[in-house]
């Protein structure tokens, strides 16, 4: 799934959004308000109304768990119809990994919005990213990019899956940017790790078929 030409940008990037993570937790812990950053990011009227408050929540139906299993589904069927198991795999696997860390994240940080509801990181923010990640990755390959090329094919993807979802949780108030930002850097810290935990243990049992 991991390219070799991919592995050493992305693992850049993994190192850094995983620093990236850490600091703004460090920052937003303990926290119930927004911060200097979430000032910055976010505009005093940021809650949107119709219709684009109605297009933030089907955008947001997408990272719940009924529209986050379809969405799995869709893509794991996709990656066997291109005969790419480990692309399926990696498609259930990297988007469980990416939510799992913002779940084990949250009660660590402790932020909370509306009255102690948990916030850093968002689920929603990390899934979406986790996806794209997944479906970049393989486009990588059938189109036969690397490199540079190919790094930025991926984090295109994830910053504009990253962007739209992000941009809903904002919108309807339920996450503070920095919870957004730090979704989007979870899933990039996770999701090349995976890929290459994955590649390791096909390339093992491969071997041990020999």
């Amino acid at each position: 799934m991991l390219h070799t030409s991919l592995r050493a940008g992305l693992g850049a990037v993994a190192v850094l959004a995983a620093l990236a993570v850490a600091v703004l937790g460090v920052l937003a812990a303990g926290e119930s308000k927004p911060g200097r950053v979430d000032g910055w990011l976010r505009p005093a009227e940021h809650v949107v109304g119709p219709p684009w408050r109605d297009v933030a929540l089907a955008t947001d139906f997408w990272g719940e768990p009924a529209g986050a299993a379809a969405l799995v589904l869709v893509a794991v069927a996709g990656c066997l119809v291109l005969r790419r198991p480990r692309a399926a795999v990696l498609a259930v696997t990297g988007a469980g990994v990416a939510v799992g860390a913002t779940m084990l994240l949250k009660p660590l940080v402790g932020r909370t919005i509306h009255g102690g509801h948990l916030s850093y990181p968002s689920g929603h923010t990390a899934f979406a990213t986790a996806l794209a990640l997944v479906a970049a990755m393989l486009a990588t390959r059938r189109l036969g990019l690397g490199g540079a090329a190919g790094t930025a094919l991926v984090l295109a993807a994830a910053l504009a899956a990253g962007g739209v979802m992000g941009w809903a949780q904002v919108a309807l108030d339920a996450h503070y940017p920095t919870d957004v930002l730090g979704g989007w850097f979870t899933a990039l810290a996770v999701v090349p790790a995976t890929a290459w935990l994955i590649d390791r243990a096909a390339d093992v049992l491969r071997r041990g078929r020999r």
